[in-house]
């Protein structure tokens, strides 16, 4: 009997030749992806939002300006008056403000730039989403499409397996128990690949939806299959970069800085106020109620505008004590973000650790898996082995070579999202893995 052996070759042209002439590498479809995922481009917007709003809060320490007109007609009808008598007038008049000290609004200057870098980390997170995002999704449809791939090669191995089970019962060298077998093992694999296609097409639909292409079709990776090695492999420098560059421990601590400045806001509501005010205001009248003569006037001013808070019935003494616990709260809260980080890196860095370590393990279960299938073949030629152990060695080869295929995928999937639990994950390190595709 002809040996069955499938090798990581075969199956990587094999997919490869199935796919349509124009397949996409990992960094083309996340490119698509961030020009059409509505969840990206919202935070995009968000983004715009924020610094707009940001932006307002610099109003506060500009000058302000004013134009104001008025004009008007009266109609005199007096018993006193010989005659009845109309007259108008027209205004106009231009204001202007400078503050001189204003500590609030300078406080609310600062909290706008702080809003500005919480817009930047809010963004990049949307952007390490994505990432995650799509890379799942490709790596999704390349799992599928390798259980389809191993599920076909099962399947013809069985096929020939049966084949064989039937000539031998045929010729008296087997029992009709080995054809048996092999026939309910050829039906278990026949609906294991109807549901392998199913699946393919799910996945290949949730990626589809997700980079905003129809027929996409990832680059399969190329053999021999290399995993880059986890650098660095002490897990307390993963942590402690998270501190550093984690937009979830920038946003908490952004919060803090906003809610001292918002301390600092309360307090100066004991402060006084200083502003240089100036306006220019310009009078036309024709006649007025005791005259029949028309007047212009024109009016320059220049001064200083002074306000010192009183009394305000204990609103600011309260006020004060609101933002200082709320201060106590956003250093809390930033201390439990640390931790949650801290606590997600080391969980990401040992996964991926697990993660290579069952790569290694089954590439050597599979190279087992296939000696054992060798041997269970040739032993069923000589007798001393059954059809139901061939059938068996067989699923064993096909399930390892499954398995290792996904554990590979875990791997370099995990890798990014070590990164993105410790905050430094960015589109450039999808070219390491663009650089694995076949070209």
């Amino acid at each position: 009997m002809t040996q069955f052996r499938l090798s990581p070759v075969f199956i990587a042209v094999g997919v490869a030749l199935a796919m349509p002439v124009r397949a996409q590498s990992l960094v083309e479809l996340y490119e698509s992806a961030r020009s059409y995922d509505a969840s990206f481009k919202s935070a995009q917007s968000q983004y715009e939002a924020t610094l707009a709003r940001a932006e307002q809060a610099r109003a506060g320490i500009y000058p302000t300006a004013n134009l104001s007109a008025g004009i008007s007609r009266s109609n005199l009808d007096s018993s006193l008056a010989a005659s009845n008598r109309s007259f108008g007038g027209q205004t106009a008049t231009i204001s202007a403000a400078q503050p001189l000290y204003r500590p609030a609004n300078v406080a609310s200057y600062e909290q706008g730039k702080k809003q500005i870098e919480v817009a930047q980390a809010q963004l990049k997170s949307a952007d390490q989403d994505l990432v995650i995002r799509v890379s799942q999704a490709y790596f999704d449809v390349l799992g599928s499409q390798d259980s389809l791939t191993f599920v076909k090669a099962q399947k013809a191995a069985v096929s020939e397996q049966l084949a064989s089970a039937k000539r031998n019962f045929e010729v008296g060298t087997s029992t009709i128990t080995d054809s048996r077998e092999a026939q309910a093992r050829f039906d278990l694999v026949v609906a294991q690949e109807i549901a392998a296609e199913n699946d393919l097409r799910i996945k290949k639909i949730a990626l589809e939806q997700l980079v905003g292409k129809s027929g996409a079709a990832p680059k399969v990776l190329a053999a021999p299959v290399t995993l880059p090695v986890l650098s660095p492999a002490d897990v307390g420098a993963w942590v402690g970069k998270s501190e550093e560059e984690h937009p979830g421990v920038k946003q908490s601590q952004l919060a803090l800085d906003v809610a001292q400045l918002e301390t600092r806001k309360a307090e100066a509501g004991h402060k006084p106020t200083l502003d240089l005010t100036g306006s220019y205001a310009i009078a036309n009248n024709n006649g007025t109620s005791t005259s029949s003569l028309n007047s212009r006037t024109n009016v320059a001013t220049i001064g200083l505008a002074f306000n010192l808070p009183l009394f305000a019935g204990f609103a600011t003494q309260n006020r004060i004590k609101e933002t200082l616990a709320l201060e106590d709260k956003a250093r809390t809260d930033l201390e439990s973000a640390k931790r949650t980080v801290a606590q997600g890196t080391r969980t990401a860095f040992f996964g991926v650790l697990s993660g290579m370590g069952q790569v290694k393990a089954l590439e050597a279960a599979e190279a087992s898996s296939q000696s054992a299938l060798d041997a269970n073949k040739l032993g069923y030629q000589v007798g001393v082995r059954i059809n139901i152990d061939v059938l068996n060695a067989q699923s064993q080869l096909f399930q390892t070579k499954r398995d290792l295929a996904k554990a590979r995928y875990d791997v370099l999937v995990g890798s990014l999202k070590l990164r993105q639990a410790n905050g430094t994950l960015t589109s450039d390190d999808l070219q390491g893995i663009n650089a694995m595709l076949i070209k």
